[in-house]
């Protein structure tokens, strides 16, 4: 016999006791099936935790599932710029006859990017287009947390440069050609902070400012000028590159990632992008009105269907999603569906 170390992680939807302790007993219980442990083949348990888990310890997750006579240990994990988020790391010795390249080693929701190594099918690249307000952000963030994918907001970018021309006084909705002599001025920054992406301006973090609409309206303006996407397509391809990255955007299926081996175009009706809008400044405590929420929608499409450089439009081999009559869940079951498919070769 002779002691092994097994190594794990994964990563809790939110900071509570329930979903700390659900991802912990989902973590373990695979660890033991994966290794065909008993309680008598472990020696200890230890956890560490990033800062933003404070609701629960996951040693007690361990406690409550019967295991009371191993010893646990719970830590801090420092901190560290770009590092994934709400994540649960363990670290279990075992005493085994089994050699070290039999060990099973367990990776589960977000944390899979930190050993795609042991994923059991290929990465791809999956790439996400749509109308504006269909709810392609907030989908794909959810599904690259729970599959274990890098998520790249595309459409963070051209806000970030639809700000500058905000912050700068160049009205870029009138002529969006004016912000051309300023792109070597505009430098942007795309940072992963626990585990979530952070878009900088000049070293200045936007990323709440670009959510506001007068820079939804910015970015759809300077998304047709050809030099603006030229820069921007530029720095996602480079992006891309990592593998098992999803992608959202516009042109994405048609210009960015043409060879994309999953496709979606996620849309919904007119009506309801606005009311899911509307909804959204009404839970921040901002003022609104649905019809001209509307109108903006109507805008917008207008907009991206007929500019003249790379408009929205249907990759021929993308698969369409229309959200219209599906929730959040709904839409986020759907599309892992699909990916799992597509890993496999299924799809």
């Amino acid at each position: 016999m002779a002691i092994r170390a097994v190594r794990g992680a994964t990563t809790a939807d939110t900071n509570t006791k329930e979903a700390i302790f659900a991802a912990t007993e989902e973590l373990i219980k695979e660890i033991i099936r994966a290794n065909s442990l008993a309680d008598d083949d472990m020696i200890d348990i230890m956890f560490t935790v990033t800062s933003d888990i404070t609701a629960a310890f996951p040693a007690a997750a361990v406690r409550r599932m019967g295991i009371t006579d191993v010893p646990l240990t719970d830590t801090a994990a420092p901190d560290i710029d770009g590092g994934l988020g709400m994540c649960i790391r363990v670290l279990i010795h075992i005493d085994t006859d089994k050699p070290r390249s039999d060990i099973k080693h367990i990776y589960q929701k977000g944390a899979k990017n930190l050993r795609p190594d042991l994923s059991s099918h290929a990465r791809i690249s999956v790439a996400i287009d749509g109308p504006a307000g269909a709810g392609k952000s907030s989908v794909a963030k959810r599904v690259a947390q729970d599959m274990g994918y890098i998520y790249i907001d595309t459409g963070a970018m051209y806000r970030t440069v639809g700000v500058y021309g905000l912050k700068n006084g160049i009205d870029v909705t009138a002529d969006p050609q004016l912000i051309v002599p300023f792109l070597d001025d505009i430098k942007i920054t795309v940072n992963y902070e626990n585990g979530s992406q952070r878009m900088y301006l000049g070293g200045e973090d936007v990323t709440d400012r670009i959510r506001e609409n007068d820079a939804a309206m910015a970015a759809s303006a300077v998304a047709t000028v050809a030099q603006v996407r030229s820069r921007l397509v530029a720095m996602q391809q480079d992006m891309s590159r990592r593998g098992g990255v999803i992608m959202d955007g516009r042109d994405i299926g048609t210009v960015v990632l043409p060879h994309a081996e999953l496709k979606i175009y996620l849309t919904a009706s007119v009506h309801e992008r606005a009311m899911r809008r509307y909804k959204e400044y009404i839970e921040k405590g901002m003022e609104c009105d649905l019809k001209a929420l509307e109108q903006d929608v109507l805008q917008r499409d207008h907009q991206d269907m007929n500019r003249a450089v790379n408009p929205l439009r249907q990759a021929d081999d993308a698969v369409l999603l229309d959200t219209s009559d599906m929730d959040f869940e709904q839409s986020v079951a759907a599309i892992e569906d699909m990916i799992r498919k597509a890993e496999s070769g299924r799809a």
